[in-house]
């Protein structure tokens, strides 16, 4: 019997990675096609109807996801936007959650379902937040640049207004299962400060301790185990902080930015293993999310014509309105910048996640509120994560952006500036050989690529506009940055 389970599940794997391969060749989302491979098995093959364990998997895939996004992201990247993206990730929460609650209340008594409004809004709090796992998927799969910090602020929303999202499910579970039908609104207020507190301290702290104890330990003859040792954390950090009334989600991401921030030992082989481990997540999260699905109630009537209105509406309405007052208060985006935002408000796997919450607390809309929220993020990641390019491309947003051609890894021990430069005729006006350009002392050009060919140059080697040179110097990036703009050097990608 445990034979026939690994076989299943070598064939979903086989069948999902060759569906992503699939879905970069068209430009559809990768986690589109998992979740489509995994609906096609549980219709025909596998009989999975298992909503704890479905939420039990959603939760460890949620954990290295949102640590893994939070090691890739540089707090100098996101500092500048760090406004903006709270404010997205709590404010435009809630008025996403409102605004929706509100409008699938009235259209549900108006297609006869009749919804009150406790459920009406639970409802729209497990679509309230943008979907981390899609979000990064999709934009670091496309290598496209975006202006005015836009990626960074996207990713930094989807990666902390889960928590938002799962207070307001939590509230309104607690209204709609409460017998006296009410919940202290102060009580709830509290709890979410607390819990956001607790889970910015405690994902801190736990990330310092584990950038202390990764650069410290030595594990002699076995390097792999320092992968293992950071897995711990991440579930440490999520499950100690639950325990302690902290939101585990908000710990994890925190713990992922303070680590990746931060010098560590042996990052090569970490940011190696955390990539493929967390599309293994993505993947398997949305194979189980695909096979839980039951096709013929999606297929109602019902479900199908409230979903439908309900993702027109957050797509339309919801979450513009959401992201312009958000924003309001932040003038350096302009028009086209909060046009595009709006659009990017990818649903994912994380609301299905919340939706099975309803049907384990025995709400008695709960099939409903699954089926209708899963319509919806097919809804959202067919019409929204098709178009995240040629949206930006139609609004002037995007930008080639450039990918080194020296895949170097660089030990944090290494205190030395690794960079990749490509030749100018202003670089060569004095010379064409190596040792005719000015580069300034403790700086050397140690290879370089011509016509895809990698050679080791010496002092005679004849250099040819649009070489590109891996330069390795002692100098701070200030003094190195000065150099190639006395050499009219114009394209410079750090390699660290």
């Amino acid at each position: 019997m445990s034979e026939n389970i690994l076989l299943v599940w070598a064939m979903l794997l086989f069948v999902a990675v060759v569906a992503g391969k699939v879905a970069y060749r068209f430009g559809a989302p990768a986690l589109l096609l998992f979740l489509g491979v995994g609906m096609f098995f549980g219709l025909n093959i596998i009989d999975f109807q298992s909503f704890e364990l479905t939420q039990f998997i959603g939760m460890l895939a949620l954990c290295i996801i949102l640590f893994s996004g939070g090691m890739d992201t540089k707090f100098s990247e996101i500092k500048p936007i760090l406004g903006p993206g709270i404010m997205l990730a709590t404010v435009g929460v809630a008025i996403t959650a409102v605004l929706c609650g509100v409008f699938i209340y009235f259209f549900s008594s108006w297609v006869g379902l009749a919804l009150s409004l406790p459920v009406a809004l639970l409802l729209a709090s497990t679509m309230a937040s943008t979907d981390s796992a899609s979000v990064f998927s999709i934009l670091r799969t496309k290598k496209q640049g975006l202006r005015q910090n836009l990626r960074p602020l996207l990713e930094l929303e989807s990666g902390s207004n889960d928590p938002m999202a799962y207070m307001l499910v939590l509230v309104m579970l607690g209204v709609v299962t409460s017998t006296e039908g009410s919940v202290s609104v102060t009580e709830s207020v509290i709890r979410f400060v607390v819990q956001m507190l607790v889970g910015c301290a405690l994902g801190y702290g736990i990330g310092r301790l584990a950038v202390f104890t990764i650069n410290r330990i030595d594990i002699k003859g076995n390097q792999s185990l320092y992968s293992v040792l950071l897995l711990a954390f991440v579930f440490f950090s999520f499950s100690f902080t639950t325990l302690v009334w902290g939101n585990g989600y908000l710990a994890v991401y925190i713990t992922g930015l303070v680590v990746g921030n931060h010098k560590l030992a042996h990052r090569g082989n970490l940011v190696t293993f955390f990539d493929g481990f967390t599309w293994l997540a993505q993947i398997v999260m949305f194979l189980v999310i695909g096979l839980l699905v039951n096709t013929r109630e999606l297929l109602d009537p019902d479900v199908l014509l409230l979903s439908c209105a309900v993702g027109a509406f957050m797509i339309l309405v919801a979450r513009p309105v959401a992201v312009l007052l958000s924003l309001a208060p932040f003038r350096r985006f302009s028009t086209k910048a909060r046009m595009y935002v709006s659009w990017v408000g990818l649903r994912g796997a994380v609301p299905i996640i919340f939706a099975t919450y309803p049907i384990l607390e025995g709400v008695g809309d709960g099939r409903l509120i699954f089926n209708v929220v899963f319509v919806c993020t097919l809804f959202s990641l067919t019409l929204q994560g098709t178009t995240v390019s040629a949206m930006a491309n139609w609004l002037g947003l995007a930008y080639e952006e450039k990918e080194p051609l020296f895949k170097v890894g660089i030990p944090d021990s290494i205190k030395s500036n690794f960079s990749e430069i490509v030749v100018t005729d202003s670089m060569l006006r004095k010379g064409c050989t190596l040792r005719d350009i000015d580069i300034a002392d403790n700086t050397l050009v140690v290879m370089i690529s011509r016509a895809n060919n990698y050679f080791v140059p010496r002092g005679n080697t004849e250099l040819a506009v649009g070489d590109r040179l891996l330069v390795v110097s002692d100098r701070d990036e200030q003094e190195l940055q000065q150099m190639y703009d006395q050499l009219g050097i114009k394209e410079v990608m750090p390699l660290r």
